[in-house]
Protein backbone atom coordinates (compact mmCIF):
# COMPACT_ATOMS: atom_id res chain seq x y z
CA UNK A 1 0.00 0.00 0.00
CA UNK A 2 1.65 3.28 -1.10
CA UNK A 3 2.13 5.92 1.58
CA UNK A 4 -0.49 8.69 1.15
CA UNK A 5 2.11 11.30 2.16
CA UNK A 6 4.88 9.95 -0.09
CA UNK A 7 5.17 13.10 -2.23
CA UNK A 8 5.30 15.32 0.87
CA UNK A 9 7.97 12.98 2.25
CA UNK A 10 9.92 13.44 -0.99
CA UNK A 11 9.59 17.22 -0.61
CA UNK A 12 10.92 17.18 2.96
CA UNK A 13 13.93 14.96 2.32
CA UNK A 14 14.69 16.76 -0.97
CA UNK A 15 14.69 20.13 0.80
CA UNK A 16 17.15 18.86 3.38
CA UNK A 17 19.27 17.32 0.63
CA UNK A 18 19.24 20.62 -1.26
CA UNK A 19 20.76 22.37 1.78
CA UNK A 20 23.42 19.69 2.14
CA UNK A 21 24.43 19.85 -1.51
CA UNK A 22 24.34 23.65 -1.61
CA UNK A 23 26.90 23.68 1.22
CA UNK A 24 29.37 21.82 -1.00
CA UNK A 25 29.67 24.77 -3.39
CA UNK A 26 28.04 27.77 -1.68
CA UNK A 27 31.44 29.00 -0.51
CA UNK A 28 32.87 29.15 -4.03
CA UNK A 29 31.48 32.61 -4.78
CA UNK A 30 32.35 33.67 -1.22
CA UNK A 31 35.95 32.43 -1.34
CA UNK A 32 37.59 35.60 -2.70
CA UNK A 33 35.90 37.80 -0.06
CA UNK A 34 36.23 35.23 2.72
CA UNK A 35 39.92 34.63 1.97
CA UNK A 36 40.55 38.36 2.10
CA UNK A 37 38.54 38.99 5.30
CA UNK A 38 39.97 36.07 7.30
CA UNK A 39 43.49 36.29 5.83
CA UNK A 40 43.38 32.63 4.78
CA UNK A 41 46.33 31.11 2.94
CA UNK A 42 45.89 29.04 -0.23
CA UNK A 43 46.23 25.82 1.80
CA UNK A 44 43.64 27.05 4.36
CA UNK A 45 41.32 28.02 1.51
CA UNK A 46 41.41 24.50 0.08
CA UNK A 47 40.83 22.97 3.54
CA UNK A 48 37.86 25.29 4.13
CA UNK A 49 36.35 23.89 0.93
CA UNK A 50 37.44 20.29 1.43
CA UNK A 51 36.75 19.75 5.15
CA UNK A 52 33.05 19.33 4.37
CA UNK A 53 33.14 16.60 1.68
CA UNK A 54 36.18 14.89 3.23
CA UNK A 55 34.65 14.36 6.68
CA UNK A 56 31.34 13.44 5.07
CA UNK A 57 33.01 10.78 2.90
CA UNK A 58 34.71 9.32 5.97
CA UNK A 59 31.49 9.09 8.00
CA UNK A 60 28.94 8.08 5.35
CA UNK A 61 29.82 4.40 5.36
CA UNK A 62 29.24 4.31 9.10
CA UNK A 63 26.10 6.48 9.29
CA UNK A 64 24.32 4.61 6.50
CA UNK A 65 24.73 1.30 8.30
CA UNK A 66 23.78 2.92 11.62
CA UNK A 67 20.58 4.14 9.96
CA UNK A 68 19.80 0.56 8.94
CA UNK A 69 20.26 -0.37 12.61
CA UNK A 70 18.36 2.36 14.51
CA UNK A 71 15.96 3.59 11.80
CA UNK A 72 16.44 6.18 9.08
CA UNK A 73 13.92 8.75 10.35
CA UNK A 74 15.72 8.89 13.69
CA UNK A 75 19.08 9.40 11.94
CA UNK A 76 17.56 12.10 9.76
CA UNK A 77 16.26 14.07 12.77
CA UNK A 78 19.57 13.80 14.64
CA UNK A 79 21.43 14.98 11.56
CA UNK A 80 19.16 18.01 11.21
CA UNK A 81 20.00 19.15 14.77
CA UNK A 82 23.77 18.82 14.28
CA UNK A 83 23.58 20.55 10.88
CA UNK A 84 21.64 23.50 12.29
CA UNK A 85 24.05 24.06 15.21
CA UNK A 86 27.11 23.83 12.94
CA UNK A 87 25.58 26.35 10.51
CA UNK A 88 25.40 29.01 13.24
CA UNK A 89 29.00 28.37 14.33
CA UNK A 90 30.25 28.56 10.74
CA UNK A 91 28.43 31.83 10.08
CA UNK A 92 30.25 33.62 12.91
CA UNK A 93 33.69 31.98 12.59
CA UNK A 94 36.40 34.58 13.39
CA UNK A 95 39.37 32.60 12.04
CA UNK A 96 40.08 30.12 9.21
CA UNK A 97 40.71 27.37 11.78
CA UNK A 98 37.29 27.73 13.42
CA UNK A 99 35.61 27.87 10.02
CA UNK A 100 37.37 24.64 8.98
CA UNK A 101 36.25 22.97 12.23
CA UNK A 102 32.65 24.14 11.83
CA UNK A 103 32.63 22.89 8.24
CA UNK A 104 33.71 19.50 9.59
CA UNK A 105 30.80 19.57 12.10
CA UNK A 106 28.43 20.48 9.26
CA UNK A 107 29.69 17.36 7.50
CA UNK A 108 28.82 15.22 10.54
CA UNK A 109 25.20 16.37 10.36
CA UNK A 110 25.09 15.97 6.59
CA UNK A 111 26.55 12.45 6.81
CA UNK A 112 23.77 11.48 9.21
CA UNK A 113 21.06 12.83 6.89
CA UNK A 114 22.12 11.90 3.36
CA UNK A 115 21.83 8.07 3.51
CA UNK A 116 18.54 8.52 5.35
CA UNK A 117 17.07 10.69 2.56
CA UNK A 118 17.67 8.12 -0.16
CA UNK A 119 16.74 5.18 2.08
CA UNK A 120 13.44 6.85 3.04
CA UNK A 121 12.63 7.33 -0.65
CA UNK A 122 13.64 3.75 -1.46
CA UNK A 123 11.30 2.39 1.22
CA UNK A 124 8.43 4.91 0.89
CA UNK A 125 7.93 4.52 -2.88
CA UNK A 126 6.85 0.96 -3.70
CA UNK A 127 5.68 1.48 -7.30
CA UNK A 128 8.53 0.98 -9.80
CA UNK A 129 7.64 3.95 -12.00
CA UNK A 130 7.06 6.30 -9.07
CA UNK A 131 10.29 5.15 -7.45
CA UNK A 132 12.27 5.85 -10.64
CA UNK A 133 10.73 9.31 -10.82
CA UNK A 134 11.43 9.96 -7.12
CA UNK A 135 15.05 8.85 -7.50
CA UNK A 136 15.30 11.15 -10.52
CA UNK A 137 14.00 14.05 -8.43
CA UNK A 138 16.47 13.15 -5.66
CA UNK A 139 19.38 13.11 -8.14
CA UNK A 140 18.21 16.38 -9.71
CA UNK A 141 18.16 18.02 -6.29
CA UNK A 142 21.62 16.60 -5.49
CA UNK A 143 23.24 17.80 -8.70
CA UNK A 144 21.15 20.97 -8.90
CA UNK A 145 21.88 21.80 -5.27
CA UNK A 146 25.62 21.54 -5.83
CA UNK A 147 25.33 23.62 -9.00
CA UNK A 148 22.98 26.19 -7.46
CA UNK A 149 25.25 26.63 -4.43
CA UNK A 150 27.31 29.14 -6.38
CA UNK A 151 24.14 31.00 -7.43
CA UNK A 152 22.76 31.14 -3.87
CA UNK A 153 26.14 32.29 -2.57
CA UNK A 154 26.36 35.04 -5.17
CA UNK A 155 22.89 36.39 -4.42
CA UNK A 156 23.45 36.40 -0.66
CA UNK A 157 26.85 38.10 -0.97
CA UNK A 158 25.30 40.88 -3.00
CA UNK A 159 23.33 41.98 0.08
CA UNK A 160 24.92 40.34 3.15
CA UNK A 161 28.29 39.26 4.58
CA UNK A 162 29.81 35.86 3.80
CA UNK A 163 28.41 34.24 6.97
CA UNK A 164 24.91 34.51 5.50
CA UNK A 165 25.64 31.52 3.24
CA UNK A 166 25.47 29.38 6.40
CA UNK A 167 22.68 31.14 8.30
CA UNK A 168 20.25 30.44 5.44
CA UNK A 169 20.27 26.80 6.58
CA UNK A 170 18.75 27.50 10.00
CA UNK A 171 15.08 28.31 9.16
CA UNK A 172 14.90 25.36 6.75
CA UNK A 173 16.32 23.02 9.41
CA UNK A 174 13.72 24.22 11.95
CA UNK A 175 10.87 23.67 9.48
CA UNK A 176 12.11 20.17 8.62
CA UNK A 177 12.39 19.31 12.32
CA UNK A 178 8.74 20.27 12.82
CA UNK A 179 7.35 18.41 9.78
CA UNK A 180 9.42 15.21 9.76
CA UNK A 181 7.87 13.52 12.86
CA UNK A 182 4.39 14.18 11.45
CA UNK A 183 4.85 13.12 7.82
CA UNK A 184 7.85 10.79 7.45
CA UNK A 185 6.99 7.18 8.34
CA UNK A 186 8.91 5.76 11.29
CA UNK A 187 10.09 2.47 9.81
CA UNK A 188 12.06 0.67 12.55
CA UNK A 189 15.62 -0.41 11.93
CA UNK A 190 17.23 -3.76 12.58
CA UNK A 191 18.72 -3.76 16.13
CA UNK A 192 20.68 -6.92 15.27
CA UNK A 193 22.62 -5.08 12.56
CA UNK A 194 26.36 -4.89 13.28
CA UNK A 195 27.79 -1.36 13.54
CA UNK A 196 31.33 -0.29 14.42
CA UNK A 197 32.49 3.33 14.54
CA UNK A 198 36.13 2.25 14.22
CA UNK A 199 35.61 1.62 10.51
CA UNK A 200 34.69 5.28 9.98
CA UNK A 201 37.88 6.41 11.76
CA UNK A 202 40.04 4.08 9.66
CA UNK A 203 38.58 5.17 6.34
CA UNK A 204 38.71 8.86 7.32
CA UNK A 205 42.43 8.62 8.18
CA UNK A 206 42.96 6.92 4.83
CA UNK A 207 41.13 9.63 2.91
CA UNK A 208 42.85 12.48 4.79
CA UNK A 209 46.26 10.93 4.10
CA UNK A 210 45.63 10.62 0.36
CA UNK A 211 44.11 14.11 0.04
CA UNK A 212 46.89 15.70 2.12
CA UNK A 213 49.44 14.14 -0.22
CA UNK A 214 47.69 15.69 -3.23
CA UNK A 215 47.49 19.10 -1.51
CA UNK A 216 51.16 19.03 -0.54
CA UNK A 217 52.17 18.79 -4.19
CA UNK A 218 50.27 22.02 -4.94
CA UNK A 219 52.48 24.15 -2.69
CA UNK A 220 55.15 26.46 -4.06
CA UNK A 221 57.88 24.40 -2.38
CA UNK A 222 56.33 20.96 -1.74
CA UNK A 223 57.99 18.40 0.51
CA UNK A 224 58.37 15.11 -1.33
CA UNK A 225 58.86 13.33 2.00
CA UNK A 226 55.58 14.65 3.43
CA UNK A 227 53.66 14.00 0.19
CA UNK A 228 54.91 10.41 -0.16
CA UNK A 229 54.64 9.69 3.57
CA UNK A 230 51.05 10.90 3.92
CA UNK A 231 50.09 9.16 0.67
CA UNK A 232 51.51 5.84 1.85
CA UNK A 233 49.81 6.16 5.26
CA UNK A 234 46.49 7.01 3.59
CA UNK A 235 46.71 4.11 1.16
CA UNK A 236 47.64 1.72 3.98
CA UNK A 237 44.61 2.73 6.06
CA UNK A 238 42.29 2.39 3.05
CA UNK A 239 43.71 -1.08 2.36
CA UNK A 240 43.19 -1.95 6.04
CA UNK A 241 39.58 -0.79 5.82
CA UNK A 242 38.82 -2.88 2.72
CA UNK A 243 40.51 -5.95 4.19
CA UNK A 244 38.70 -5.67 7.55
CA UNK A 245 35.33 -5.17 5.84
CA UNK A 246 35.82 -8.28 3.71
CA UNK A 247 36.51 -10.31 6.86
CA UNK A 248 33.32 -9.18 8.66
CA UNK A 249 30.13 -11.25 8.60
CA UNK A 250 28.03 -8.04 8.34
CA UNK A 251 30.30 -5.30 6.96
CA UNK A 252 29.48 -1.60 6.71
CA UNK A 253 30.33 -1.87 3.01
CA UNK A 254 29.31 -5.02 1.17
CA UNK A 255 32.08 -5.35 -1.40
CA UNK A 256 30.27 -8.33 -2.94
CA UNK A 257 28.10 -5.74 -4.75
CA UNK A 258 31.04 -4.34 -6.72
CA UNK A 259 31.60 -7.28 -9.12
CA UNK A 260 28.26 -6.26 -10.69
CA UNK A 261 29.41 -4.02 -13.60
CA UNK A 262 26.29 -1.84 -13.41
CA UNK A 263 26.69 -1.22 -9.67
CA UNK A 264 30.42 -0.60 -10.08
CA UNK A 265 29.79 1.68 -13.04
CA UNK A 266 27.23 3.65 -11.03
CA UNK A 267 29.67 4.22 -8.17
CA UNK A 268 32.49 5.21 -10.54
CA UNK A 269 30.21 7.52 -12.54
CA UNK A 270 28.96 9.20 -9.36
CA UNK A 271 32.54 9.89 -8.32
CA UNK A 272 33.84 11.23 -11.63
CA UNK A 273 30.76 13.35 -12.38
CA UNK A 274 31.09 15.16 -9.06
CA UNK A 275 34.86 15.41 -9.52
CA UNK A 276 34.29 17.23 -12.78
CA UNK A 277 31.46 19.50 -11.66
CA UNK A 278 32.81 20.48 -8.25
CA UNK A 279 36.38 20.94 -9.47
CA UNK A 280 35.35 23.02 -12.48
CA UNK A 281 32.86 25.12 -10.50
CA UNK A 282 35.63 25.90 -8.01
CA UNK A 283 38.02 27.29 -10.63
CA UNK A 284 35.31 28.83 -12.82
CA UNK A 285 33.70 30.87 -10.02
CA UNK A 286 37.13 32.19 -9.09
CA UNK A 287 37.95 33.07 -12.70
CA UNK A 288 34.70 34.94 -13.24
CA UNK A 289 35.39 37.13 -10.20
CA UNK A 290 39.18 37.41 -10.03
CA UNK A 291 39.99 37.52 -13.76
CA UNK A 292 36.80 38.75 -15.45
CA UNK A 293 36.05 41.16 -12.60
CA UNK A 294 32.46 40.07 -12.01
CA UNK A 295 30.68 40.62 -8.72
CA UNK A 296 29.50 37.51 -6.82
CA UNK A 297 25.97 38.11 -8.14
CA UNK A 298 27.14 38.48 -11.74
CA UNK A 299 29.21 35.31 -11.42
CA UNK A 300 26.18 33.50 -10.00
CA UNK A 301 24.03 34.41 -12.98
CA UNK A 302 26.81 33.45 -15.39
CA UNK A 303 26.73 29.94 -13.87
CA UNK A 304 22.94 29.65 -13.91
CA UNK A 305 22.65 27.80 -17.28
CA UNK A 306 24.66 24.92 -15.82
CA UNK A 307 22.59 24.92 -12.62
CA UNK A 308 19.22 24.98 -14.37
CA UNK A 309 20.19 22.27 -16.86
CA UNK A 310 21.40 20.02 -14.05
CA UNK A 311 18.17 20.50 -12.11
CA UNK A 312 15.80 20.00 -15.05
CA UNK A 313 17.32 16.82 -16.48
CA UNK A 314 16.99 14.68 -13.32
CA UNK A 315 13.33 13.59 -13.50
CA UNK A 316 13.60 13.17 -17.30
CA UNK A 317 16.66 10.96 -16.93
CA UNK A 318 14.87 9.01 -14.19
CA UNK A 319 12.00 8.11 -16.53
CA UNK A 320 14.48 7.41 -19.34
CA UNK A 321 16.43 5.06 -17.05
CA UNK A 322 13.27 3.06 -16.46
CA UNK A 323 12.92 2.60 -20.24
CA UNK A 324 16.47 2.02 -21.55
CA UNK A 325 18.31 1.10 -18.35
CA UNK A 326 20.53 3.03 -15.96
CA UNK A 327 23.84 1.95 -17.51
CA UNK A 328 22.98 3.45 -20.91
CA UNK A 329 21.92 6.71 -19.30
CA UNK A 330 25.17 6.81 -17.29
CA UNK A 331 27.68 6.45 -20.10
CA UNK A 332 25.65 8.57 -22.51
CA UNK A 333 25.45 11.42 -19.98
CA UNK A 334 29.17 11.14 -19.25
CA UNK A 335 29.98 11.64 -22.94
CA UNK A 336 27.79 14.77 -22.91
CA UNK A 337 29.68 16.01 -19.82
CA UNK A 338 33.07 15.45 -21.45
CA UNK A 339 31.96 17.30 -24.58
CA UNK A 340 30.73 20.21 -22.47
CA UNK A 341 34.02 20.42 -20.57
CA UNK A 342 36.01 20.40 -23.80
CA UNK A 343 33.77 23.16 -25.13
CA UNK A 344 34.33 25.23 -21.97
CA UNK A 345 38.11 24.89 -22.32
CA UNK A 346 37.83 26.31 -25.85
CA UNK A 347 35.34 29.11 -25.11
CA UNK A 348 36.17 30.18 -21.53
CA UNK A 349 37.32 33.65 -22.62
CA UNK A 350 34.50 34.18 -25.13
CA UNK A 351 31.13 35.87 -24.77
CA UNK A 352 28.33 34.52 -22.58
CA UNK A 353 26.48 33.16 -25.61
CA UNK A 354 29.57 31.24 -26.75
CA UNK A 355 29.88 29.66 -23.29
CA UNK A 356 26.16 28.89 -23.07
CA UNK A 357 26.15 25.61 -25.02
CA UNK A 358 29.07 23.97 -23.15
CA UNK A 359 27.70 25.15 -19.79
CA UNK A 360 24.28 23.63 -20.54
CA UNK A 361 25.96 20.43 -21.78
CA UNK A 362 27.92 20.09 -18.51
CA UNK A 363 24.72 20.58 -16.48
CA UNK A 364 22.73 18.07 -18.53
CA UNK A 365 25.56 15.56 -18.46
CA UNK A 366 26.22 15.72 -14.73
CA UNK A 367 22.50 15.71 -13.83
CA UNK A 368 21.83 12.75 -16.11
CA UNK A 369 24.85 10.85 -14.80
CA UNK A 370 23.81 11.30 -11.17
CA UNK A 371 20.27 10.09 -11.89
CA UNK A 372 21.52 7.00 -13.70
CA UNK A 373 24.10 6.33 -11.00
CA UNK A 374 21.52 6.65 -8.20
CA UNK A 375 19.23 4.12 -9.86
CA UNK A 376 22.05 1.71 -10.70
CA UNK A 377 23.33 1.67 -7.12
CA UNK A 378 20.05 1.67 -5.19
CA UNK A 379 18.26 -0.88 -7.38
CA UNK A 380 21.21 -3.29 -7.25
CA UNK A 381 20.91 -3.64 -3.47
CA UNK A 382 18.19 -5.39 -1.42
CA UNK A 383 15.82 -3.14 0.61
CA UNK A 384 17.32 -4.19 3.96
CA UNK A 385 20.66 -2.76 2.79
CA UNK A 386 19.23 0.49 1.43
CA UNK A 387 21.24 2.54 3.92
CA UNK A 388 24.46 0.81 2.93
CA UNK A 389 23.78 1.30 -0.77
CA UNK A 390 22.94 4.97 -0.22
CA UNK A 391 26.15 5.37 1.76
CA UNK A 392 28.23 3.85 -1.03
CA UNK A 393 26.64 6.20 -3.52
CA UNK A 394 27.17 9.25 -1.34
CA UNK A 395 30.75 8.25 -0.54
CA UNK A 396 31.31 8.13 -4.29
CA UNK A 397 29.87 11.64 -4.65
CA UNK A 398 31.76 13.11 -1.70
CA UNK A 399 35.01 11.36 -2.58
CA UNK A 400 34.60 12.71 -6.10
CA UNK A 401 33.99 16.21 -4.66
CA UNK A 402 37.06 15.96 -2.46
CA UNK A 403 39.31 14.62 -5.19
CA UNK A 404 37.88 17.21 -7.59
CA UNK A 405 38.81 20.11 -5.32
CA UNK A 406 42.21 18.61 -4.55
CA UNK A 407 43.10 17.50 -8.09
CA UNK A 408 41.65 20.44 -10.05
CA UNK A 409 42.85 22.89 -7.38
CA UNK A 410 46.32 21.35 -7.51
CA UNK A 411 46.43 21.55 -11.30
CA UNK A 412 45.42 25.20 -11.10
CA UNK A 413 48.09 25.96 -8.48
CA UNK A 414 50.84 24.11 -10.33
CA UNK A 415 50.23 25.83 -13.66
CA UNK A 416 49.65 29.19 -11.99
CA UNK A 417 52.97 29.00 -10.16
CA UNK A 418 54.79 27.84 -13.28
CA UNK A 419 53.35 30.64 -15.42
CA UNK A 420 53.79 33.37 -12.78
CA UNK A 421 57.01 34.96 -14.08
CA UNK A 422 57.94 38.47 -12.97
CA UNK A 423 60.20 40.78 -15.00
CA UNK A 424 63.68 41.49 -13.62
CA UNK A 425 63.71 44.03 -10.83
CA UNK A 426 59.97 43.72 -10.09
CA UNK A 427 59.76 42.70 -6.44
CA UNK A 428 56.51 41.47 -4.88
CA UNK A 429 55.79 39.31 -1.80
CA UNK A 430 56.54 35.62 -2.35
CA UNK A 431 52.93 34.75 -1.44
CA UNK A 432 51.78 36.31 -4.73
CA UNK A 433 53.16 33.19 -6.45
CA UNK A 434 50.91 31.03 -4.29
CA UNK A 435 47.54 32.11 -5.72
CA UNK A 436 45.78 34.95 -7.48
CA UNK A 437 44.07 35.81 -4.16
CA UNK A 438 47.48 36.55 -2.63
CA UNK A 439 48.48 38.50 -5.74
CA UNK A 440 45.43 40.74 -5.25
CA UNK A 441 46.42 41.37 -1.63
CA UNK A 442 50.01 42.13 -2.71
CA UNK A 443 48.75 44.53 -5.40
CA UNK A 444 46.98 46.61 -2.73
CA UNK A 445 50.38 47.71 -1.38
CA UNK A 446 51.82 48.73 -4.79
CA UNK A 447 51.47 51.90 -6.80
CA UNK A 448 48.77 51.85 -9.52
CA UNK A 449 51.17 51.00 -12.34
CA UNK A 450 52.87 48.21 -10.39
CA UNK A 451 49.54 46.84 -9.22
CA UNK A 452 48.19 46.68 -12.78
CA UNK A 453 51.36 44.96 -14.02
CA UNK A 454 51.18 42.39 -11.22
CA UNK A 455 47.50 41.65 -11.86
CA UNK A 456 48.09 41.24 -15.62
CA UNK A 457 50.74 38.60 -14.87
CA UNK A 458 48.53 36.91 -12.24
CA UNK A 459 45.45 36.79 -14.49
CA UNK A 460 47.43 35.29 -17.37
CA UNK A 461 48.93 32.67 -15.06
CA UNK A 462 45.51 31.84 -13.64
CA UNK A 463 44.06 31.32 -17.12
CA UNK A 464 46.80 28.83 -18.00
CA UNK A 465 45.97 26.87 -14.85
CA UNK A 466 42.25 27.10 -15.59
CA UNK A 467 42.58 25.63 -19.09
CA UNK A 468 44.83 22.80 -17.85
CA UNK A 469 42.33 22.00 -15.08
CA UNK A 470 39.30 21.83 -17.37
CA UNK A 471 41.07 19.67 -19.98
CA UNK A 472 42.14 17.29 -17.19
CA UNK A 473 38.54 16.92 -16.04
CA UNK A 474 37.31 16.39 -19.62
CA UNK A 475 39.86 13.64 -20.24
CA UNK A 476 38.97 11.80 -17.02
CA UNK A 477 35.23 11.89 -17.73
CA UNK A 478 35.75 10.71 -21.32
CA UNK A 479 37.88 7.73 -20.26
CA UNK A 480 35.38 6.66 -17.58
CA UNK A 481 32.51 6.92 -20.08
CA UNK A 482 34.33 4.55 -22.45
CA UNK A 483 35.07 2.10 -19.63
CA UNK A 484 31.44 1.99 -18.42
CA UNK A 485 30.06 1.65 -21.96
CA UNK A 486 32.34 -1.34 -22.62
CA UNK A 487 31.97 -3.05 -19.23
CA UNK A 488 28.14 -2.89 -19.19
CA UNK A 489 27.39 -3.65 -22.86
CA UNK A 490 26.32 -7.27 -22.22
CA UNK A 491 24.52 -6.63 -18.92
CA UNK A 492 20.75 -7.01 -18.57
CA UNK A 493 18.84 -3.74 -18.46
CA UNK A 494 18.52 -2.55 -14.85
CA UNK A 495 15.29 -0.60 -14.29
CA UNK A 496 12.89 0.13 -11.48
CA UNK A 497 11.42 -3.35 -11.85
CA UNK A 498 14.63 -4.91 -10.67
Amino acid sequence: MPSPNRWLVLLIVSTALFLICIDVTVLYTALPRLTHDLGASNAEKLWIVNAYPLVMAGLLMSTGTLGDKIGHRRMFLMGLIVFGIASVIAAYSPTPGILIASRALLAVGAAMMIPATLSIIRITFTDDRERSLAIGVWAAVASGGAAFGTVVGGILLEFFWWGSVFLINVPVVILALLLTPRLVPNIPGNPQRTWKFSGAIIVMIGLVGVIYAIKETSKIDPSILIAVGSGVIGAAFLFWFVRSQRAMAEPMVDFSLFPNPVFRGGALAAMVSMLAMIGVLLVLTQRLQLVSGMSPLEAAFALMPLSIASLVIGPIAGLLSNRIGNATVIWGALFVTAAGLAGLALTYDSSFMMRLVPMVAIGLGVGGTMTGASGAIMLSAPPEKAGMAASIEEVSYEFGSTIGVALIGTMLSLFYTRAFILPDGFEVPLAARDSIDQAIIAAESLNPKGAEQLMTIARSAFDQGFVASVWTAAALVFLVAIYIAISTRNQPKLTGSH
